[in-house]
């Protein structure tokens, strides 16, 4: 699978959405990055990069989402493999149970499957691949254009709490 998503170029971008088999919607926070995706891929293809989205969701569940949503970039399922177990952004419920989950390139008493994240690949012009970064938690930030707008205004991101980002929702659940 993973050659495949480097769709002809040497260097591949994953974005880990945190979309679990069965969930009826994914998670408010990865959402709030994915509204940044659309329109990207066509700049980073001409810089040699291909750039995709992956869950564990079957592709049917993450299709139905992502219409809801509006998104147009590429996103598909590692349903059923060992991907995002292998790049520790998804915990075998045993794990949970046993607090034996690494998130975050450490030990974590994670209760959720579940977690973001970016891995980034480099494959050479033998076809070797080489995993030369991955980032999670709030190291994902880079990555949300709106919080850098909102680290521009006065208020800058004004989150207060234990939840710093509780006032995130689906773009489509604003209003409600």
């Amino acid at each position: 699978m993973l050659p495949q998503l480097f769709d002809g170029r040497h260097q591949l971008g994953v974005y880990h959405f945190m979309l679990g088999p069965g969930w009826q919607e994914g998670c408010k926070s990865c959402s709030y990055w994915a509204d940044n995706f659309n329109g990207i891929d066509v700049h980073l293809q001409q810089r040699d990069v291909s750039f995709v989205v992956v869950s564990r969701a079957p592709l049917a569940e993450i299709e139905a989402f992502k219409k809801r949503m509006g998104w147009t970039f590429k996103w598909v399922s590692s349903f059923g493999s060992d991907f995002n177990y292998d790049y520790h952004v998804s915990a075998r419920p045993e794990q949970v149970a046993a607090g034996e989950v690494v998130y975050n390139y450490a030990p974590s008493k994670m209760t959720m499957e579940e977690r973001p994240g970016i891995s980034v690949f480099y494959r050479d012009d033998d076809g070797q691949i080489f995993h030369t970064y991955s980032c999670y938690a709030r190291g994902l930030d880079m990555m949300n254009g709106a919080y850098h707008w909102l680290d521009l205004v006065p208020k800058g991101r004004d989150e207060t709490g234990p939840h710093k980002m509780a006032w995130v929702r689906l773009h489509d659940e604003y209003g409600r």
